[in-house]
């Protein structure tokens, strides 16, 4: 059986980058970080004992069989980078420590952006124009721009039910009841699901906040639904119905994370959020890799 692939590169000596700059993150799993010598060293699963220069980095990713000492989450917050609780390869999202002296840069921005309205509503345009690139949205209200976006979503599930052959009668999710949803929509609450925990990664050890918003509201989670918005029509919505038809009516777990991870090693999403973010808030100029819907 060929071994899956996964999102990020195992850590060895040979693969731990020298940076002069501030990472956002590194994922690790199945090991334990300690204290040697007042550094922080992993030690992975196999043995391997590599030194994670924790000053160059943002955010520590933990997934699945890992532990930390106490003394290492000491010389981390000392070090200003953060802690995260993740699921494998960071599908899912747990919890996240933040140090007490991390640098509130990135979330003063946020927080004075969504204060705004009208720098609000600019930021809004932006994540519309993704899913909109040939519309004029100069002078559309936020309403009226997510009275499009409902429109665009419902046609996009009609057009890919069609494409693919698969019987759609929208959408449903009734919280804590998954297993009552057909198999589409089971696959879309999954892959919505692992969306929402790859971005909270990003989002947490970029410095923002998941909790500011610019379209989405009272919900926990406002800045990530905007966020995954941007990328579900190619991760999610048409996943869904290319595997309703390849799984035979019959939800497969192993088949919806393995396809998802994919989709997501080939559009390298985390690099590309990470990219659009510091566009929609940051003012830079988006990379060549950005956008919702290119691959």
């Amino acid at each position: 059986m060929a071994e899956k692939k996964r999102l990020f590169v195992k850590i060895t000596r040979e693969t731990l980058p020298k940076v002069r700059d501030k990472y956002p993150f590194i994922y690790l799993e199945r090991g334990r970080l300690e204290i040697d010598d007042s550094s922080i060293k992993w030690i992975d699963s196999e043995g391997h004992v590599v030194r994670i220069p924790v000053a160059t980095i943002n955010a520590l990713l933990l997934g699945p069989g890992t532990s930390i000492t106490h003394e290492a989450v000491k010389a981390a917050t000392a070090a200003n980078c953060s802690i995260c609780w993740v699921g494998e390869d960071s599908l899912l999202f747990y919890a996240a420590g933040t140090t007490p002296t991390s640098n509130t840069r990135n979330i003063i921005r946020q927080a004075r952006l969504a204060m705004d309205k009208e720098k609000a509503l600019k930021v809004a345009r932006k994540m519309f124009a993704y899913r909109f690139p040939d519309a004029e949205l100069k002078g559309k209200t936020l309403k009226e721009m997510m009275g499009m976006e409902g429109n665009r979503v419902r046609a996009l599930y009609q057009e890919k039910a069609e494409e693919y052959g698969v019987g759609w009668k929208g959408r449903r999710f009734t919280p804590g009841k998954f297993e009552l949803s057909d198999v589409t929509n089971k696959v879309l609450t999954a892959c919505n699901t692992a969306l929402y925990g790859i971005l909270c990664s990003v989002v947490h050890s970029m410095g923002y906040s998941p909790h500011i918003g610019f379209i989405h509201s009272g919900s926990p989670l406002p800045f990530i639904y905007d966020l995954a918005d941007l990328y579900k029509e190619y991760l999610c919505i048409d996943l869904a119905f290319k595997l309703t038809r390849e799984m035979a009516g019959v939800y497969e777990k192993m088949t919806v994370s393995n396809a998802f991870r994919e989709r997501v090693i080939e559009m390298d999403l985390m690099g590309r959020a990470a990219n659009d973010i510091e566009y929609l808030l940051g003012g830079k100029r988006r990379k060549g890799n950005g956008g919702c819907n290119s691959q």
